[in-house]
Formats: C-alpha cells, sequence, structure tokens
C-alpha cells in the first residue's frame, strides 16, 4: 500500500503540471481569455511583436481511415494546420521538405500554433538564414479524454498509423512535398514528445530526424512513481460516467477521469469492457498486474533497449529539457540509456519549466536543427 499512496500523490501533482502547463499555453496574459484572432501572448511564450507573416498557414481537414470506429467515438475528421513557406506560392516547381510537430496533453494543434507563433518563428528564421524553408504540419489529435498519446488501439483508434501513414500520404499527394524519408522530421512537445519517441523508435525508415522536447510519460510504473504518468485513483471508473462523443464533438470536450482515462483508453484498451472500454492499472486502491504491465512497456523507457536499432538509424536525434520541468529526471535517465546502448544524439537542458521556453526552443533550436539535417533534394534516381 506504501508504494501505491507515494505513487498517487506523486503522480497526482504531475497531472497538475500538466493542467498548469496546459493553462499556460492556451490563456494569453491579458485577463486570461482564449485568444480568437490574433497571436496570444501566452504565458512563457515571449511578449515580441511577430514580424510580417510572409508565409501562410493553412487549416484543412483530414479523414483518418485508421481512426475510423475507435470506440470513443471520436471523428476520425481532423484538424490539421499546415504552414507553407514563402516562396512556396511563387516558386510553383520547387518542392520542400516536411516537419511534423505533435502537439501536447490537453491542448489542441492550435493552441501550439498560436502559442508558439509558428508561423512567425519560421519566417523569421528564412528571414534570419538560419533555417531553410520547409512545410510544417500539425495535426490534431485531441479526443474525449484529452489526447490520444499516438498510440495505437481499438478504444482510440489507430493514431501511430494516422501520423505514419493516413496524415504523410495525405501531405505527400496535396502539397510539393519532398516526398522520402531523407526529407521528413517528426518533433513534438511533452505527449508530442512522448509520441516523437514512441513512433521514432518504431517507423525508422519514415523519418530521417527526430526531435522529443519535454517529453511526457517515460516511465508509466503503478508501482513506484518515475516521472512518469499518474496512477489511477481507487473509484475512478464509477466516479465518472463516459463522455457523450456526439454532444462532444468527436473529442472537442473534456472528459472525466482525465490523464489516468486517457492513458488507459490508449494502453490497455478492452472492447469487451462498456462503457469505457478499457481497464484501470488499479482495483480498489490495488495494482493490477496484468494491466500495469501494459502501461509498463508502453514507456519509453522500458522500450528503448528493445528499439535501439531503430534508433541508430537516424541521421539526427536531438532531445531538450528544461532543469525546471518536473520531467528533467527522466529525460536525463533517457538520455544515459541512450548513451548506454551507443545511439547518436544530442541532448540539451535548459533554464526553465515545462512550457516557459518553448517558443525560444521551436525558432533557435528545432527548426534549425531539421533544416540543418533533412534533404532539400529529391532522392537520387537509379
Amino acid at each position: 500500500m506504501k508504494s501505491t499512496r507515494f505513487s498517487f500523490f506523486f503522480n497526482f501533482t504531475f497531472t497538475l503540471m500538466l493542467l498548469v502547463a496546459a493553462a499556460g499555453l492556451m490563456f494569453s496574459q491579458s485577463g486570461g481569455q482564449p485568444s480568437q484572432n490574433k497571436q496570444p501572448e501566452a504565458k512563457g511564450f515571449g511578449k515580441q511583436k511577430p514580424p510580417e507573416r510572409p508565409g501562410s498557414m493553412e487549416k484543412i481537414v483530414i479523414h483518418g481511415k485508421s481512426l475510423e470506429g475507435n470506440l470513443e467515438g471520436d471523428t476520425p475528421d481532423r484538424d490539421v494546420f499546415v504552414y507553407l513557406p514563402p516562396s512556396y506560392a511563387k516558386n510553383r516547381n520547387q518542392r520542400y521538405p516536411v516537419v511534423y510537430f505533435l502537439h501536447g496533453y490537453l491542448a489542441y494543434a492550435e493552441t501550439y500554433v498560436n502559442a508558439m507563433w509558428a508561423s512567425d518563428g519560421a519566417d523569421k528564421d528564412v528571414a534570419a538564414g538560419t533555417s531553410k524553408e520547409m512545410i510544417i504540419v500539425f495535426p490534431d489529435s485531441h479526443t474525449i479524454y484529452n489526447g490520444s498519446m499516438y498510440s495505437n488501439s481499438p478504444t482510440t483508434g489507430n493514431w501511430e498509423t494516422f501520423i505514419t501513414e493516413d496524415l504523410i500520404n495525405y501531405i505527400d499527394s496535396h502539397y510539393r512535398t519532398i516526398a522520402s524519408r531523407e526529407s521528413r522530421g517528426l518533433a513534438g512537445h511533452s505527449m508530442g514528445g512522448y509520441g516523437t519517441l514512441r513512433i521514432g523508435m518504431k517507423y525508422p525508415e519514415v523519418y530521417a530526424a527526430i526531435y522529443p522536447m519535454s517529453s511526457c510519460c517515460l516511465m508509466n510504473n503503478q508501482f513506484a512513481a518515475r516521472g512518469g504518468a499518474p496512477a489511477a485513483k481507487q473509484g475512478d471508473a464509477k466516479a465518472f460516467p463516459p463522455p457523450d462523443a456526439a454532444k462532444n464533438k468527436g473529442g472537442r470536450g473534456g472528459g472525466g477521469g482525465g490523464t489516468t482515462f486517457a492513458l488507459a483508453a490508449a494502453w490497455s484498451p478492452n472492447p469487451k469492457n462498456p462503457p469505457q472500454f478499457f481497464d484501470l492499472p488499479t482495483k480498489d486502491g490495488q495494482v493490477v498486474p496484468e494491466i500495469a504491465a501494459k502501461w509498463i512497456a508502453n514507456s519509453p523507457l522500458a522500450m528503448v533497449d528493445q528499439y535501439s536499432s531503430n534508433l541508430k538509424k537516424y541521421h539526427a536525434f536531438m532531445m531538450d529539457v528544461g532543469l525546471q520541468d518536473g520531467l528533467a529526471a527522466s529525460n536525463k535517465e533517457l538520455d544515459e540509456s541512450l548513451t548506454r546502448l551507443g545511439v547518436p544524439h544530442t541532448y540539451e537542458t535548459y533554464e526553465g519549466d515545462h512550457t516557459n521556453h518553448v517558443k525560444d526552443r521551436w525558432e533557435l533550436k528545432v527548426l534549425p536543427f531539421f533544416s540543418n539535417n533533412l534533404s532539400f533534394t529529391g532522392p537520387k534516381k537509379k
């Protein structure tokens, strides 16, 4: 009971941190009201006036065949934001590398696009010569329980497949991309950092470079807290009725149960356990070993040994975390594991918490990283 109680209190703190981080992303400093028609001055994301934007940001909807029939009832039609660089409309014969960015838990793709001033950062880098022109894609993975964890599950839908197949196939067929691994990168923050690692470990043939930022959920151990996901609380399944997917517009709202339900839907789905269609890793205050094992198996710190050979295939691999981030210890542990396994990578820390330098890192680190490590020419014909 002692370890379970400790895990609960530790992970309750982790959940609060995610809530505070999301609030910092989603609300402006001017009265705490959501921004509607302008780039918000989100807490911790800088206050400088954005430059004139020569690039463009399009909002489209992509149907995810891989998400059809998910038991949560989330819509398979997903909002996607696509940044097109300044020369895209003028140089009709030019093709571009693509960077895919995965957003964090409790947020939407639009949250990050606005809070990071994503377009402006890309435009500024191009104008300053610190980054070349790239297409940047922001898919929305917000679900009934506020996040997909970018995992394949009959309950949430096959998000790994959506990101690596449906999304890429659509972008490559509708935009002038360089449709090759060498010209494709994957990045993300928090839950998106987790998704970048998870997908990056499994699909090295799809991307040439990856950049997970402040990754969450690196060890999801219900037996002992190690900077991972929050523990399930006794009575969770009874305390919160399942959300109405139709009323929630297929995921555009907050379901009861929070993070625990999101993780259970992704990692311990059970189609024969309605109405939530998942199993929780604790019952009556005790850990259920066979379910807890599934959560551990979905932890990058547990996966890294198995997938180290895949990670060695990347042309470039960089990760970072703020020193005051509650996830700093688990990210450091992952860095140490990668070093032990001989996986080439760059690991950076900086003075900051979970959100207060994401905008700066996007502009000064993430975009130049992909500019330097993706191919800007098409594959050679054999």
